[in-house]
C-alpha cells in the first residue's frame, strides 16, 4: 500500500464505498447532511477545503494501484500547527477487516511525521463503529474525550482520540 495526494477521480470510487446515510454519518459526521453522496459532493468539498492550505486529502492504493483506502489530514486550529486531525478514514468496504486500514493510518502517521512535524495527531469516531475504534487503537490512538452529534437517526456519542507522534 501507498499514500498519494487525492485526485478528483477518486471522488466517485470513495462515495461508492457508502452504502446508506447511517453510514454516510458515521464517516462524515454532518459535514454533508445529504444522501446519497455523489463524488461531486465530495470533490466540490475538499475543492474549497484544500484552498485553504490546510486541508490534505490522501488516498491510499493497494499494490496494484488501486484505490484501496482514503482519509485527509487538516489543521484543526488556525492558530496552531502542532497538531493535526485525521478526518474521513474510509477503507474500500470489499476489503475491511483484512488490515488495509491499520496500514493506511501507520502510512498516515508516517506521513504526517516527515511532511507536517505535527507533535500530535487526532481523530473522532462514534460509539456505532466499534471496528474502526479498534483499528485506531491498534494504530497508538487513544481516549481523551467524547461529545455528542445529532444526526438524523438521533445523538451519537463520538469518542475524540489522540496520539503523540513524537515528531
Amino acid at each position: 500500500m501507498r499514500l498519494r495526494e487525492y485526485k478528483s477521480e477518486d471522488a466517485p470510487v470513495i462515495a461508492g464505498w457508502i452504502r446508506s446515510e447511517e453510514e454516510l454519518y458515521r464517516w462524515s459526521a454532518d459535514i454533508y447532511g445529504k444522501y446519497p453522496l455523489t463524488g461531486k459532493d465530495i470533490d466540490d468539498n475538499y475543492c474549497r477545503a484544500v484552498s485553504s492550505g490546510r486541508f490534505f486529502p490522501l488516498t491510499a492504493e493497494d499494490e496494484d494501484g488501486n484505490v484501496a483506502g482514503h482519509f485527509i489530514i487538516r489543521y484543526p486550529d488556525p492558530n496552531n500547527d502542532d497538531s493535526v486531525r485525521f478526518g474521513f478514514v474510509i477503507v474500500d468496504p470489499d476489503i475491511r477487516g483484512k488490515g488495509y486500514g491499520r496500514q493506511m493510518l501507520l502510512l498516515g502517521i508516517e506521513y504526517v511525521r516527515q511532511k507536517f512535524g505535527a507533535g500530535r495527531i487526532d481523530l473522532g469516531v462514534f460509539d456505532n463503529n466499534p471496528k474502526a475504534r479498534r483499528c485506531y487503537e491498534s494504530v497508538g490512538f487513544t481516549e481523551c474525550g467524547e461529545h455528542l452529534v445529532d444526526t438524523p437517526f438521533g445523538q451519537w456519542h463520538c469518542t475524540d482520540m489522540e496520539m503523540y507522534t513524537d515528531a
